[in-house]
């Protein structure tokens, strides 16, 4: 019944099964006080030719990381339909609304795209985009690539990020094809277990689902935006669907885990000091950063410490930090067998 309220509730203009290239928007309905009978319009493009994969690409989960957006819409101007076996769907924008006010959550609803799939064709603009994403698209792909930086909140180290498959097969499919992204750290993330991320939900599906986390500060990265061009390419390659080599990295790349004691939070209202660059080697329990209370000079900081061993992953980026936020993340080595 969801699939077909997404369908009869949210148009299209481009055509799933029209060959060639065509760039277009999806409708989502959206009733507010100065349009009665007005839509929120979402970026969306199709490139196909010949026989191949579907892969849907998506950016701007986040209106704030900006690399992947980027990047999509270049592929979507300039790749050579000749190159492409099969079928792209590229949505550079999906959370359009948070994309045209730069930040996280949706100005619309207060909602995150990437904590509501599969979403509810009947619910709020942000639920809604989620429904037509999961009723709608993912029936029609074979592979989703979703792009993410680490938006205004969090510097993190470029990396391409694997969604634990379903079956032990679609791991290894999903490990596969996040390590032909070419980044110089590839990371195992669940989210804590949450499972709805777009990702996730791609999973479920049975797609071969791959992340990144391409920099972040709320700013575009030079050297991530380079990373991400040519990463999107060598997935698309590695699961055929178009016809190049995939380039390989300058430097073989790490493989990484987040696991349960990954993330150390604050328990202060303060201001952070870390105390190591993106990258540095840690222990557990050796001391990360110290919260500072500026308006209380009498007050010695507080210090907090790892809570596991490996590489400093992501950092908080604002300095005024409250109980309860993340403020460093470590990525732990993989124990498994590379695929």
């Amino acid at each position: 019944m969801a699939d077909n309220l997404s369908k009869k509730m949210i148009s299209c203009t481009v055509d799933f099964d029209r060959p060639g290239r065509q760039v277009g928007q999806f409708h989502v309905p959206f009733s507010g006080n100065d349009d009665a009978w007005g839509v929120v319009p979402v970026p969306i493009a199709v490139i196909a030719n010949g026989k191949g994969p579907t892969v849907i690409l998506e950016g701007g989960n986040h209106g704030d990381e900006y690399e992947g957006p980027i990047a999509l819409g270049e592929l979507i101007r300039d790749i050579d339909i000749e190159q492409v076996s099969g079928r792209l769907i590229v949505i550079p924008a999906i959370n359009q609304p948070a994309v045209q006010a730069a930040q996280r959550n949706s100005p619309i609803d207060g909602l995150n795209l990437n904590r509501v799939f599969p979403g509810n064709a009947l619910g709020t603009t942000t639920e809604q985009i989620a429904a037509f994403v999961h009723d709608v698209l993912f029936p029609l792909g074979d592979v989703f690539l979703d792009l993410h930086s680490g938006g205004s909140s969090l510097d993190i180290l470029p990396s391409a990020v694997i969604e634990p498959g379903n079956t032990p097969q679609k791991h290894q499919d999903n490990m596969r094809a996040a390590m032909a992204f070419g980044a110089p750290v590839t990371v195992v993330i669940d989210n804590r277990g949450d499972p709805r991320t777009a990702t996730a939900s791609a999973a479920r599906y049975g797609m071969t689902s791959v992340g990144t986390e391409m920099a972040g500060k709320g700013t575009v990265s030079i050297d991530a935006l380079a990373l991400c061009r040519h990463g999107i390419r060598n997935v698309l390659a590695s699961v055929g669907a178009i016809t190049r080599p995939v380039a390989a990295s300058a430097t073989p790349t790490r493989l990484c885990k987040l696991s349960p004691l990954a993330h150390v939070l604050a328990e202060d209202d303060g201001f952070l000091e870390p105390l190591h660059p993106l990258g540095t080697e840690v222990e557990a329990g050796q001391a990360c950063a110290r919260i500072h209370f500026l308006t209380q000079p009498q007050r010695r900081p507080v210090d907090l410490h790892y809570r596991a061993s490996g590489i400093v992953y992501g950092r908080r980026q604002p300095g005024r930090v409250r109980p309860g936020n993340c403020v460093v993340v470590v990525a732990s080595a993989y124990e498994g067998e590379p695929a």
